[in-house]
């Protein structure tokens, strides 16, 4: 049977779609701000009540933090508009409320604390879940699997992470792979940007020989950037990729568990993957691979 890891490689020499080119996000919508940890609130601060079901619908707007640079899960296109796998989630849970779906866009390492301030609702920002960040905020059934992948120039092209032995590597803060090359790499340096558009950038400036998050978002940057090749498709162990609220919003997150259940009974999120990652990815990679349905992994 043919392996997601396999699959990867074939269609980063076969499939040609782009990824839509980003237009600037400063006009788009509220950035969140940047703690220096994710999930860590500023200080002297305390977590905000997190609105009710009745609360939201009573103000016309779900507020859901997004990324706006991180294609195809959450960017802004050409007509800043916010486009995306997690976004046309983000739609559905907003219209089966009866209420329109405002974005924030975030960092990677703000993604918890726009929740504990209550910024927003909901965090739908290609959110792996952890055991630690389960310790701040609560997590949905899963809609979305990932492992970790390493993106580098071709002509010096990281195969091995072996070869990343005193080298540099590029991460975003707040994320999984700065995690997972912290505690398993001490002798890979890691270059830390707040932002993802900013940490690609240093891989096209030459900052460092390479750059790691999801393999699913690697591919889609190597694939509209000329030159540039995912060595490495999968390292670590494969996680879920879930919504996330305010620790004890149980009723948001009762809300968000049981459309998820029966959206899978529509094969909702297969069909988001048709409109949102399939013309980047084309007809070789097995959306099984990537898509949960109905929670169940």
């Amino acid at each position: 049977m043919t392996t997601f890891k396999s699959r990867v490689v074939k269609i980063a020499a076969t499939v040609t779609a782009a990824v839509s080119v980003l237009a600037a996000v400063a006009a788009c919508g509220p950035t969140a701000g940047t703690p220096s940890e994710e999930g860590t609130a500023a200080a002297g601060s305390t977590t905000a009540t997190a609105r009710t079901l009745d609360e939201i619908k009573s103000s016309g707007q779900l507020k859901v933090a997004v990324f706006s640079d991180k294609a195809p899960f959450g960017y802004v296109d050409q007509n800043g508009d916010y486009q995306g796998y997690d976004i046309v989630f983000a739609e559905r849970l907003a219209k089966d409320l009866g209420v329109e779906p405002v974005y924030t866009s975030v960092d990677p390492s703000a993604r918890v604390d726009v929740l504990t301030s209550n910024k927003v609702d909901i965090t739908l920002a290609n959110f792996t879940v952890t055991d630690e960040r389960a310790e701040k905020v609560d997590f949905s059934k899963p809609y979305m699997k990932v492992a970790l992948g390493i993106v580098s120039p071709e002509d010096a092209e990281i195969t091995d992470v072996s070869q990343l032995d005193g080298k540099t590597l590029i991460v975003a803060k707040g994320t999984t792979a700065e995690t997972y090359f912290e505690q398993n790499y001490p002798n890979i340096n890691l270059l830390k940007y707040d932002q993802y558009a900013d940490a690609y950038n240093a891989l096209l400036d030459g900052r460092g020989d390479a750059m790691s998050t999801d393999n699913t978002e690697v591919l889609a940057w190597a694939k509209s950037n000329k030159g540039y090749a995912v060595g490495v498709t999968e390292i670590g162990d494969t996680e879920t990729i879930a919504a996330a609220v305010q620790k004890g919003n149980t009723e948001l997150l009762d809300y968000i568990n049981d459309e998820i259940v029966t959206l899978g009974k529509e094969n909702f999120f297969l069909d988001d993957y048709n409109q949102t990652l399939k013309p980047v990815y084309g007809d070789e990679v097995d959306p099984n691979d990537i898509v949960v349905e109905g929670g169940e992994v």
